[in-house]
């Protein structure tokens, strides 16, 4: 199968273990955001069949749900292999619909892997105990159950791997899912994560996929009795709705949000090392990633020889076709963003900032700027930047770099530069992110290590036992062994 088949076959709605199409009042059109090729055109879900998912999901739960984990787990087992065979044209299809380079679909396939397997072992760790009663003749056992059926909605920028991230890890645990991807990754994102699974062996309704948007069904997604969590990873503004309508519905919410990270260098760090790890932490998938370093802090010492360096490092950065294995940096999602991040450059440089590099947009490439002497009150430094530019910030001494890193209404990633391992251990700690990162990069995701952020950043977290916390409940059943007494 080429990859090119992906977009024809699995331009559908997948609803009960069926391939359908929509009955919207109008398609999505997906495109190649390079190149503007035409991918696939799918009519939208309508709320109709967003509650036909969700039912078939509730039926086939009640099955799924009482299947021996050491059963479910053998469909993930399957997935892996599917995606090995399938290695190719998963990456090309990658490429095609979110503008990936080659660099980046490979990292994303590799990292699903890494969830999958996780997976298997999450099927066995919804563990339960027994707990000491003051009453000598009863016990007390709490259960881990599956929540039932649990509402994803996933994101355009890494959008295979951000979708079955929480897919696999809450059916493994026994729940069924509703998927809705992204409208500007309906494929990657949504109806090829079905089909990874259905030819892995998940049974029909287990997952179903709605292609659809806010504007065709309106909040339907999250009030739907039928769901008792929902998994939203997207923008903060997005993510507040989410939160607020699912509140009003009494469901739980495991909610990824934005990111303004900071990469600090400290006086004593290695540059060189630096400007590597700053290079990548801003410019991967051209800057579009939550965890990306929008700020680059560095010590005044060290300012000028960072910035030197780093300046001459972007220049190189190809900037092209993200089909061609030389291209680093390829195109953003659409021509909207393009524009967004061309009018942020323009507004920090009209407030005062100087561009040090400033690249031209062409269609939806931007090719790279590099802006510092940026005002204190600038829009930039506090918002999040889903596009290849990056603020150098100088500072004098540590504890203004803490206070600028903290200077932010998001807290999710970040990391910091120093030979004195423990001093950065110590900044990290004092650090208001839910992740920090010591002589490293900004961008990391580990399946077993708790991931989420502080502040507009999200609530909740996924990976490792935290997903046993978000996508099960606890369930309390005592036994009295002998006759109670009661006071009347």
């Amino acid at each position: 199968m080429s990859y090119s088949s992906y977009f024809s076959e699995l331009a559908c709605q997948y609803i009960d273990g069926e391939w359908r199409a929509g009955t919207g009042s109008w398609d999505i059109v997906d495109f190649n955001p390079y190149d503007g090729e035409k991918l696939a055109s799918i009519t939208v879900a309508g709320a109709e069949e967003v509650d036909q998912a969700y039912r078939a999901a509730e039926r086939a739960q009640r099955v799924w749900g009482r299947t021996n984990p050491y059963t479910r787990r053998l469909v993930f087992e399957r997935a892996i292999r599917v995606i090995d065979e399938r290695e190719k044209e998963l990456a090309e299809a990658i490429m095609a619909e979110c503008g990936g380079t080659a660099v980046k679909a490979a990292f994303e396939l590799q990292l699903s892997r890494e969830f999958l397997r996780e997976a298997i072992q999450l099927a066995l760790r919804a563990e339960g105990r027994i707990l000491p009663s003051p009453d000598d003749t009863k016990e007390n056992r709490l259960y881990r159950v599956p929540v039932g059926v649990v509402g994803v909605v996933s994101p355009f920028n890494f959008p295979f791997l951000l979708s079955m991230k929480p897919v696999a890890s809450a059916l493994a645990l026994g729940n069924a899912v509703v998927l809705k991807p992204h409208q500007n990754t309906p494929v990657c994102g949504g109806t090829l994560v079905a089909k990874v699974l259905e030819e892995a062996g998940l049974p029909g309704g287990v997952l179903n996929v709605v292609v659809t948007d806010i504007a065709e069904i309106g909040d339907a997604l999250i009030e739907h009795p039928v769901p008792k969590v929902i998994s939203f990873t997207g923008s903060d503004k997005t993510g507040r709705h989410v939160a607020m309508v699912a509140a009003r519905h009494f469901k739980r919410t495991v909610l990824e949000l934005g990111g303004n990270s900071a990469l600090v260098v400290l006086d004593d760090a290695d540059v060189d090392y630096a400007v590597d790890a700053a290079v990548f932490s801003r410019f991967i998938h051209q800057g579009q990633a939550c965890m990306a370093a929008n700020r680059l802090l560095v010590h005044r010492s060290l300012a000028a020889e960072f910035t030197e360096k780093f300046v001459a490092r972007v220049k190189e950065l190809r900037v092209g076709d993200p089909t061609d294995p030389d291209t680093q940096i390829g195109p953003l999602i659409n021509g909207g963003q393009a524009e967004a991040i061309t009018a942020l450059v323009d507004q920090a440089v009209a407030e005062g900032a100087t561009a040090l590099l400033r690249g031209k947009t062409v269609g939806t490439l931007v090719e790279p700027s590099v802006l510092t002497d940026l005002p204190a009150d600038a829009a930039a430094l506090r918002q999040e930047i889903f596009g290849p530019v990056a603020l150098i910030i100088p500072f004098d001494d540590e504890e203004e770099a803490l206070r600028i890193t903290n200077d932010t209404p998001f807290g999710l990633s970040g990391s910091v530069h120093t030979a004195d391992t423990e001093r950065g251990v110590r900044f990290a700690r004092r650090v208001d992110a839910g992740m920090f990162h010591v002589n490293d990069g900004t961008i990391h995701d580990e399946p077993i290590v708790p991931f989420g952020g502080e502040k507009h950043s999200g609530v909740g977290r996924l990976n490792g036992d935290a997903m046993v916390e978000a996508f099960t409940s606890c369930k309390w059943i005592s036994i009295q062994h002998g006759r109670s007494r009661f006071p009347f």
